[in-house]
């Protein structure tokens, strides 16, 4: 098979053939339609603390048809739809009594969708009907980071919303605010060229970051946020969220900035705030953001800038990591 390769930071992915994956009994082997470039795989790839594994395949947001069963698995056939979450827990530790995969005490970890087949644990498998396309389904997993930080910030209704970041992760944490409650909702960011995507998403207003920010969003708002989320990763952006929230509310930390961050204990504790840092989802929320989708309350192509090829994949992925027009870009398979 072919596979876009992560092998050092500071280096682009190579395109490589590699052997095509085997099943383990309780596994299946899906062929990759489309896979979604994620700004964790950015992150993950540049050099900072934290990094992916030397020769490794990322790519986390895919969707793909079964091609073999392994003989033990149960409720999958050849021929289905399906995306999983990107680690399989063991189902027995605090990580997984509470639905979060990903701190799972024994996880596996589930990536590789730049490349034409994977390997999948099929107890983190979600089957999903066929009338979804392909792109909708990569974005199950997009979503799912939205939906898991808006419940752990337990909106109550009419909250007053301010999400700090305006990319794929600030604008699925709007659509779940505004659907669970949230009352006015505006996101703020250093662009405008999100502005119109933003207000698509569910955002009643859009503010430019910058000068007097806190008071452009407390006119917008109609008040200071009870809940901010910061959703960007970049140094500086939980201070600017201490400023925002009101007093006794709530910062919510989604950005997962892998760089030291300053926070003045001080100023926290003068508005008596509360700040959390959720990370990952469990089968319940991709089943939950499917279901939704099913629905027809989401439009998820909303997000999606560019659909490239895996040859295109190594020039537009080191392009991502410097100023660019892209929200979602996701890879496409199709004729491979």
């Amino acid at each position: 098979m072919k596979a876009a390769v992560f092998h050092e930071a500071g280096k682009p992915l190579v395109i490589e053939t590699l052997d095509d994956p085997k099943p383990r009994p309780t596994d299946v082997i899906i062929k990759v339609h489309r896979c979604g470039i994620c700004g964790t795989d950015l992150h993950m790839t540049s050099g900072d603390a934290w990094a992916y594994p030397p020769d490794s395949i990322p790519g986390h947001e895919f969707a793909g048809e079964i091609v073999e069963v392994g003989s033990q698995v149960e409720g999958f056939k050849k021929g289905d739809n399906i995306t999983a979450v990107p680690t399989a827990g063991c189902g027995h530790c605090d990580g997984c009594t509470h639905h979060v995969w990903p701190l799972c005490d024994n996880l596996e970890p589930i990536m590789g969708g730049f490349g034409e087949y994977m390997r999948i644990p099929s107890r983190a498998a979600l089957k999903l009907p066929s009338s979804f396309t392909f792109g909708d389904i990569a974005l199950v997993e997009p979503y799912a980071v939205g939906l898991y930080g808006v419940r752990v910030a337990a909106i109550q209704p009419g909250d007053r919303v301010l999400i700090l970041g305006a990319g794929t992760v600030a604008l699925t944490t709007a659509f779940w605010a505004k659907r669970l409650g949230a009352g006015r909702v505006v996101i703020a960011s250093r662009s405008a060229r999100r502005e119109p995507m933003a207000l698509e998403m569910g955002a009643d207003a859009f503010v430019q970051t910058g000068d007097d920010e806190v008071q452009k969003v407390v006119e917008a708002l109609g008040g200071a946020p009870q809940i901010v989320f910061e959703c960007a990763g970049a140094p500086g952006l939980l201070a600017q969220a201490v400023q925002h929230v009101r007093k006794f509310g709530q910062v919510v930390s989604m950005g997962f900035c892998t760089s030291p961050d300053s926070v003045i204990p001080a100023l926290v504790s003068m508005k008596a705030a509360r700040l959390s840092f959720p990370v990952g989802y469990g089968l319940r929320d991709f089943e939950y953001v499917a279901d939704t989708m099913l629905a027809g309350d989401i439009d998820p192509k909303t997000i999606i800038t560019s659909v490239i090829s895996l040859g295109e994949l190594p020039i537009v992925f080191e392009d991502l990591r410097g100023p660019n027009t892209q929200t979602k870009v996701q890879v496409s398979f199709a004729g491979m």
